[in-house]
């Protein structure tokens, strides 16, 4: 018995807590991506901004366009993570992390898209007050929305180290 190799039958506690925890390690690359993702969105609202009284639109359109493409591919992503979590790994309270995590996250690329169109009229007509009261008020609750999605973050991780 002394120096044999113990292995991980399929479906063991062990390797079911290795394929969790690799989703899970999957699951914070895509929230990576997604916050590079939201950097160049931001980025190239700037430098559609500063184009102004001549907005570029196209170029702009063309951004939104790869932007929505990338996130639509990192939703996909998390929903098969969520669908192997519930599934195959009988891990459902993760997968509800989960699909908790992608309600705040459609939240606030939702509100980020209302803040770009807001900061625009705002500088297009910074003597109407609503406007700059629409861009405070959209940025708080962008705060609050990532909060949220900061919180479904530290419960998920804390649940899956319920098993480790």
């Amino acid at each position: 018995m002394a120096g044999r190799a113990v292995h991980a039958w399929p479906g063991s506690p062990r390797q079911t807590g290795e394929a969790v925890k690799a989703l899970l390690q999957r699951l914070q690359a895509l929230q990576g991506e997604r916050a590079e993702a939201y950097r160049l969105f931001e980025e190239g609202h700037r430098a559609y901004l500063s184009s102004a009284p001549h907005y570029d639109f196209p170029r702009y359109r063309q951004l939104v366009h790869e932007i929505t493409l990338a996130f639509s591919g990192i939703s996909r992503e998390v929903l098969r993570i969520a669908g192997r979590l519930r599934d195959e790994l009988a891990r459902p309270d993760l997968a509800q992390h989960l699909a908790r995590l992608q309600e705040r996250e459609q939240e606030k690329l939702q509100l980020t898209a209302q803040l770009q169109l807001a900061r625009q009229q705002a500088q297009d007509r910074p003597d109407v007050d609503a406007h700059q009261q629409e861009v405070r008020e959209l940025k708080h609750k962008l705060i609050k929305t990532i909060e949220a999605i900061s919180e479904i973050l530290q419960d998920l991780k804390y649940d899956s180290e319920e098993v480790e």
